[in-house]
C-alpha cells in the first residue's frame, strides 16, 4: 500500500517523506485505523510514542489496533518487583515493558488486543472511547452483559473485568489506551502478576487486582480477529470514514524515521528498570546450611534501580565481618538485578579466603540475597 501524498500533511516529519511500499492510507476526514504487523511489544509501544510525538492530530483521530506475544507492560510510575513475579518472567521468557502512560500493569499475550485512541488533548475523551468499544461488542452479540464502570474498565456480566484503561496527556496530542481479554491464559496472567517479593516499601502507584474473564469463555466465536474487525467498523461508523485498516510495520523507518530509537530506548534496563519510584526493602530469609538454619535481617534503599543504602545482618561467627562488609560495600551503587548481583559475587569471591566451607557459606549467603531481586 503507497502513502497517498495527501498525508504529508497529517505526518509532521523531520525530514523528506519518501514513499515506502506500506504506509497509511489517507481519508477524506483524516481519521486512520492502522494496525501492527508486530507482536513485539517494544516495537508497538515506541509507535504509540511516535504517532503522540510526531503527528498533528488537531483535525485527526487515529486508532491503533495492536498485540503482543507474552509480555508483562508496567505504568510510568510503578514497581515492577511490586507488580509481578520477575523470576517467572525469566524462566518463562516473558517480556517486562514500561509504558509512558500511567495506570496499571497488564499482562498481554496473543489473546489480548490492545486498542490505542488518538486525539488532540483538547478533544480527549476516554469515556467516549470505551462506549465505542461497548458497543461494538453488542453489534456482534446483543445478549452481552458488558458496561464501563466509573473506573474506566469493562465489566462483564458486572463482575469479570475484560479491560482496562490508561492515558497519557501531552501538550498538545494524548492518547488513551485499553486492552481487552479475549482469549488471554489467565493462568500465566495470574502467576505472573503475583509478586513474591517480601518486604518492599514504595509509594509507587499500585495496582488493582481484578477478577477477570475472557470474552472467549463466553461465546467461543468472539476471537481476536472478529472483536478487532468489529471495533474498526464501529471506530469506522462513527467517525465516517472507510472500514479499512492499514497495515504498518513498527520497523519501517521510512515510514516512522527514528522510531527503531525509541523501540530500542524502551528496552534498555535504565527505562524499565530505572525509572522505578524510590524504593525499601525490609526483610528477612531463612539461610540453610547443612544442618542449621540461621535468620538473616536485609535492609536497602533503592533509588534509580540501583542500591543507594545496603545493610545485611547476620551473626560475626557465621561469616568474617571483613566478608560482609566487602560484600555489603560491592552492593551499594549497584543495580538490584540479580545478574549483577551474581556476577559481584563471583568476583568477590577471589577475595574470600581459600578455605572451602567460608566459601560454601559465601556462596549460599550470595544466592539468597539473589532471591530478593
Amino acid at each position: 500500500m503507497v502513502l497517498q501524498s495527501s498525508l504529508k500533511n497529517c505526518l509532521q516529519l523531520s525530514c523528506i517523506l519518501r514513499t515506502p511500499k506500506a504506509g497509511f492510507r489517507s481519508t477524506t476526514s483524516g481519521s486512520l485505523i492502522i494496525q501492527s504487523i508486530s507482536n513485539d511489544v517494544y516495537q508497538n509501544l515506541a509507535v504509540e510514542d511516535w504517532i503522540h510525538d510526531h503527528m498533528n492530530l488537531e483535525n485527526r483521530q487515529v486508532l491503533f489496533l495492536w498485540r503482543n506475544s507474552p509480555a508483562v507492560v508496567i505504568g510510568r510510575h510503578q514497581n515492577p518487583w511490586q507488580e509481578c513475579n520477575l523470576r517467572l518472567l525469566r524462566q518463562k521468557n516473558i517480556k517486562l515493558a514500561r509504558r509512558r502512560s500511567g495506570g496499571g500493569t497488564v499482562y498481554h499475550d496473543l489473546g489480548n488486543i490492545n486498542l490505542t485512541f488518538f486525539t488532540c488533548r483538547k478533544k480527549y475523551e476516554r469515556m467516549e472511547n470505551l462506549k465505542l468499544v461497548v458497543k461494538a461488542l453488542k453489534a456482534l452479540r446483543p445478549r452481552l452483559d458488558v458496561h464501563v464502570t466509573d473506573r474506566y474498565d469493562i465489566l462483564l456480566d458486572r463482575h469479570y473485568k475484560i479491560s482496562g484503561t490508561a492515558a497519557k496527556l501531552g501538550r498538545t496530542n494524548a492518547y488513551h489506551h485499553c486492552t481487552l481479554l479475549c482469549n488471554a491464559d489467565k493462568v500465566v496472567l495470574s502467576s505472573a502478576l503475583k509478586s513474591p517479593y517480601k518486604g518492599l516499601k514504595s509509594n509507587a502507584t499500585p495496582s488493582v487486582p481484578a477478577s477477570v474473564k475472557n470474552l472467549f469463555e463466553e461465546d467461543p466465536s468472539l476471537t481476536c480477529e472478529v472483536l478487532l474487525d468489529a471495533i474498526a467498523e464501529e471506530y469506522a461508523t462513527q467517525h465516517q470514514i472507510d472500514h479499512h485498516v492499514t497495515l504498518i510495520n513498527p520497523a519501517d523507518e521510512t515510514v516512522l524515521p527514528g522510531i527503531n530509537n525509541k523501540t530500542k530506548e524502551l528496552q534498555t534496563w535504565e527505562w524499565v528498570y530505572g525509572k522505578t519510584p524510590k524504593f525499601s526493602v525490609s526483610t528477612c530469609f531463612n539461610m540453610v546450611y547443612k544442618d542449621s538454619v540461621l535468620d538473616v535481617k536485609v535492609d536497602m534503599d533503592v533509588k534509580h534501580g540501583r542500591i543507594e543504602v545496603c545493610n545485611i545482618d547476620l551473626p560475626e561467627q557465621w561469616l568474617p565481618p571483613a566478608l560482609s562488609s566487602e560484600l555489603v560495600k560491592s552492593l551499594t551503587g549497584s543495580k538490584f538485578c540479580p545478574n549483577e548481583t551474581t556476577t559481584l559475587a563471583t568476583t568477590l569471591l577471589r577475595v574470600c579466603p581459600q578455605d572451602e566451607e567460608l566459601q560454601n557459606r559465601w556462596n549460599v549467603l550470595c544466592e539468597n540475597v539473589v532471591t530478593l531481586m
